[in-house]
């Protein structure tokens, strides 16, 4: 075996580790010490590499000929980029209404892109009929062990570098596989009593709405513009999570996650996509200082991570879209 099968049997990773930066404006606001964990500078634009990476290659060493993805986003961009390094076919399903640009960066990674269907849900089942297919492997966004399993090393570089835990870790919630591999590293690591602060936007929040109904729940559509949040249902696990660790579930609004984006990049230099606006919104809303203020979270915390999970949707003319679409310029 020669080339990046062999790479792939050798267990060498796709992801790399991220820098994690202590961040003084972010800092000023929340009153404590903030570390921003950058995911957004992974490979493939996002901390999705960690898992999909880990069940692609898991998937190569038992013979997969072809990978099939139905995600144009972070998902998708990951599969393709795993697909190339392993030197498999991939083949990303799309709803039809895509933008070229996610069409031109999966074609750019040497993947085939089909436009299936007007929603996801539709790109979604042309996925899994491909999937049937002799040799192919379907790849989930984010419900799937393996997807997991592969996040955990996200949680080792925060031990790494850390020594001693956060008073609190921050992130986005979309279909939970980040909250629910996260959570498994805070366990691994002896970390499980960190506090984890899950934000979602309105409109994209099928996580809080599970937690408040006691059960999944699917949400009849996803209005928030954090597209890449838009699961209309939450991975069961990321629910099960829930009676293991603490998880704070929060809800912010479009606007606020929007606005988060643009403070960042003045602050940081740094452009990610509302879906990570979501989790940066819980320092620069005054959230953090509420949880504090309602006794949810130590009032006086060593340190908050935020895990910064990427920004490949995202660019300059389409945020003043957002902006002027939320009455924000």
């Amino acid at each position: 075996m020669e080339g990046p099968l062999a790479e792939c049997a050798k267990g060498e990773h796709f992801h790399t580790v991220t820098p994690l930066l202590e961040s003084w404006a972010l800092s000023q606001v929340a009153g404590t010490t903030v570390f921003l964990k950058c995911e957004n500078v992974q490979p493939a634009g996002s901390f999705k590499i960690r898992g999909i990476g880990h069940f692609c290659q898991e998937m190569a060493k038992k013979g997969c000929k072809h990978l099939v993805c139905s995600s144009g986003g972070n998902a998708g961009v990951a599969t393709a980029y795993c697909a190339r390094k392993l030197g498999i076919p991939a083949t990303i399903v799309l709803p039809e209404g895509t933008s070229l640009k996610v069409v031109k960066r999966l074609q750019g990674e040497g993947a085939e892109v089909q436009l299936t269907g007007k929603v996801w849900d539709e790109a979604n089942l042309r996925a899994q009929e491909l999937a049937k297919r002799d040799g192919w492997v379907n790849v989930p966004p984010f419900d799937h062990p393996l997807v997991w399993e592969g996040h955990i090393s996200l949680v080792r570089e925060l031990k790494a570098a850390l020594g001693t835990p956060p008073g609190a870790l921050v992130l986005a919630v979309g279909g939970g596989g980040l909250l629910a591999g996260v959570s498994a590293g805070l366990a691994e690591v002896g970390w499980q009593h960190v506090p984890i602060v899950a934000v979602e936007t309105q409109g994209a929040h099928c996580f809080n709405a599970a937690i408040k109904a006691g059960r999944l729940v699917t949400l009849p559509h996803i209005t928030s513009v954090a597209k890449c949040l838009g699961a209309k249902t939450v991975a069961s696990r990321a629910l099960a999570c829930t009676q293991e660790f603490e998880i704070l579930s929060e809800v912010v609004n479009d606007v606020e996650a929007v606005n988060a984006v643009q403070r960042f990049l003045d602050d940081e230099r740094m452009l990610v996509e509302p879906a990570c606006g979501a989790a940066l919104a819980a320092i620069y809303s005054g959230l953090l200082g509420r949880l504090q203020a309602e006794g949810r979270l130590q009032p006086s915390l060593v340190s908050v991570v935020v895990i910064v999970c990427g920004g490949n949707s995202i660019d300059s003319q389409e945020l003043q879209a957002l902006r002027a679409q939320l009455g924000q310029n």
